[in-house]
Parts: structure tokens; sequence; C-alpha cells
């Protein structure tokens, strides 16, 4: 499956390593690097080596599969004791991302049974969650792509496609599925400060599969939208909660208010384990402050004045109110809120 539908990989397993695609050199460099220890893989979380909330996911999962190798070589019979403080370590590199969190749940689930190596049983954990990943994308982006027209052209933000996910993508699975029914008009993508993800990712990526891109300035969207030329604002998510609000990039809220305000259509397209029911509403989910370089600096060079400060959260919260679908691997949710919510994901309320 991965090798059908993947042009390029940001999540592999590598022998005795995790790999990963540096997504901090793209586009101009296509850099695979190797982690062999928990340690290695949080920081190259944490340092968005690789990023968006699936692929972060996938990535912990195996993470967690690295750590019981190591603890089991320490100590056939105490390789547990040890294990608690690597799955906190993990836990720990990004606070907004569900999708890790439910990895490691997952591969915690397994510990219990196992008997003698670990590492077998939570590396093919680990693979099933990454294959289920795609599996799931290419569904939600045939949902996705029904509720476009034809011609509708889409604007996106940050990059939710392949390299954010195990393959495929969410926002940008939508939009590959659309283009090809030959339904879609213009793509455009917003260059998202400050680490220029649509810019530097979601452009690339595109184009590796001959999809047309036309890149707009974050403070186009809305004279963009002003003059007709977007029918649908198409997202993906790091959280979604019980009541349907949506955590995802920051400027996310931003286009959603003006989607609102320029009767455009705002689709969310994200796998339930992404979906964290445990949560109320978007109010209570943490948000991720990074370091105010990030805003003061491009490229490691100042462009900023000095002595200027910088305020850095790295997503934002859209109410429910102003999403007209979530789409998943289960369906599409259309004008979500908490019994909706309950109901796709099968709990009674």
């Amino acid at each position: 499956m991965l090798e059908e539908y993947d042009t390029f990989k940001p999540v592999m397993w590598d022998d005795d390593a995790v790999c990963l695609l540096d997504q901090r050199l793209l586009p101009r460099q296509h850099q695979y690097n190797h982690y062999r220890s928990v340690a290695e893989v949080a920081q190259a979380i944490r340092d968005m080596v690789v990023r968006g909330a699936p692929a972060i996911g996938i990535t912990a999962a195996y993470g967690v599969a690295l750590a019981a190798r190591q603890r089991y070589a320490e100590s056939a019979a105490h390789w547990r004791d040890k294990l608690e403080a690597d799955l906190q370590q993990l836990g720990e590199a990004r606070p907004t991302a569900i999708n890790l969190y439910w990895a490691i749940e997952r591969l915690r689930r397994q510990l219990d049974d196992i008997k003698g190596d670990p590492f077998p049983v939570l590396l093919a954990e680990a693979r099933a969650i990454h294959a289920e990943d795609i599996a799931a994308n290419l569904t939600m982006g045939q949902f996705g792509a029904s509720l476009i027209a034809p011609g509708d052209s889409v604007l996106t933000h940050c990059n939710a496609g392949a390299l954010a996910t195990g393959g495929h993508g969410t926002a940008l699975g939508v939009i590959r599925s659309a283009h090809a029914e030959g339904k879609l008009g213009t793509v455009y993508a917003d260059e998202t400060r400050p680490w220029l993800q649509g810019a530097r990712l979601t452009a690339w990526e595109l184009l590796q599969d001959n999809i047309p891109v036309t890149l707009v300035a974050e403070g186009a969207a809305a004279w963009l939208m002003r003059q007709g030329k977007v029918q649908w604002v198409i997202v993906g998510s790091d959280r979604i909660v019980a009541n349907g609000d949506v955590a995802n990039k920051i400027g996310t809220y931003s286009l959603a208010v003006l989607a609102r305000q320029h009767g455009v259509k705002f689709m969310v397209a994200a796998p339930t384990s992404t979906i964290d029911m445990a949560v109320g509403e978007g109010g209570a989910i943490p948000i991720e402050q990074r370091d105010g370089a990030e805003l003061l600096e491009c490229g490691g060079q100042r462009v900023a004045a000095e002595g200027a400060g910088a305020w850095n959260p790295v997503f934002d919260v859209t109410p429910a109110q102003l999403v007209d679908a979530i789409v998943t691997e289960r369906g599409i949710i259309e004008q979500p809120d908490a019994g909706k919510m309950a109901r796709h994901m099968g709990e009674h309320r």
C-alpha cells in the first residue's frame, strides 16, 4: 500500500531506525535522517523535522517500539520499569497534536499482554497505525471530493498533505481526489507564516503530483475571497474536540471568519484519531507556544527590529459554528455540533 500511493514518504521504518524526511530543509534539500533512540525521536518531533498530527502520531508509535527495544536490551526482566518515562518524554514533544497521545496510548494497551521481547509486537502495531492512516486518508479524500462542485477553486492553509500524514494527506488528500476526478479549478496555498509550510511544503508537494498551485500572501485571503475566486477553504486539524471546535495551524481561525463573511464554504479533513472526545470545547485545548525567534528571524537571519518581542502561538481554535463540514474516514459531519460529533464517533448522547 505504501509503495502504491506514496510519491515520497515523510516517515519510514528503516531496519533499526525511524527514518524521517527533514521537512525543515524542503524544498531546497531532500534529506532523510535516521533516529535510533526515543530521545532522538522526541527531539525530532519537537524540532519539526516531522510535523502534521497524523505523521507525528506515526513517528511516536515507532518511537515507542524503539524505546521498548532499548529497555528490553538493558533488562529482559525489568524493561517496563523505565519505559513509562520514555512514553512521557514522547508525549511532551508537541502538546496540541492529539494523534501523538492517541498513538502512544494505542501501543501502551499492548504492553500487558506481551510475553518476552516487546519489540516485534510494538513494531507491528506501529506499522499497522501507519498503513491505517494511508487507508483512512484515501477514503477521506473521496468523501471530501464529493462536496466539491466541478470548477470549484480552493484555498488551503499550512500543509495537510502526504508530508503531514502516512500518505495521500487530509486536506491535500481531498484536493488530490478532486483533481483526479477533474473537478478542481485553481488551488491556492497560503504562505503560512512563520514556518512557511504552505510556500515550502504544500506548493512543493502538489507540484510533485503535477497539480498546479498558486501561492498567495497571508494577508491576501480576504481579497481573494472578495473577488469570488474561492469556493472552499480546506484545512487539516491537530485536534477536534467533542463539540466540533477545531485546533489547527495559526491563521486557520481568521480564514474561517473570512470565509463566513464572504459566503465561502469551510471544510476540515482529519482522521478520527484526531478527534478528542474527552475534551468538551476548544477553550480547553492546550495551545503550543514556540520560541519567538521563529517570528523574528528567517533562515537564521534577523529580520525584525532589534529589541522587538514576539508572541508565537502555533495553533488557534476555530469554533464549530464556522465549520461547514468535518470530513473523516467514516464520512461527513455537516454543521458539526456535540450531538453530531457523538453520533459520528459512536457515542450515545
